[in-house]
């Protein structure tokens, strides 16, 4: 088992419940706006970007977006050290999934940054 600072929880247990969360939530959101597509069959770009501007969008997006980014930390985290291991990478493992993660990380950062500039700048 890989114990490392770099995981989310450093629990299985809550990376489960987190996984499970964010996957509703994505969920709920992409039924949510997907139910707004149809109930609108004819919209225009006022109409769209009045819904996307209003508070609760904009916090639903942002829980949607952290949602997202912490689903893709997890499963990033979990495939790093699964499949990054000294059978396959020999003694430079750690330094092959360090630089993985931190890859994964500001990937991440920086999708959050830009998702949350956007929503937020509405």
């Amino acid at each position: 088992m890989v114990t490392s600072i770099s995981s989310l929880t450093r629990s299985g247990l809550a990376d489960f419940v987190v996984q499970r969360v964010s996957a509703v939530v994505m969920t709920l959101y992409a039924l949510c706006v997907t139910g707004f597509f149809l109930a609108n069959p004819h919209m225009d770009y006022v109409t769209l970007r009045a819904y996307f501007a209003s508070v609760p969008m904009v916090l639903f997006s942002t829980l949607m977006v952290l949602s997202t980014a912490a689903h893709a930390w997890i499963g990033m985290w979990t495939v790093g050290t699964d499949y990054i291991r000294d059978h396959y990478f020999g003694s430079h493992s750690t330094a092959f999934r360090m630089v993985y993660q931190s890859g994964c990380l500001l990937i991440l950062f920086v999708y959050v940054v830009w998702a949350l500039q956007l929503f937020w700048s509405l």
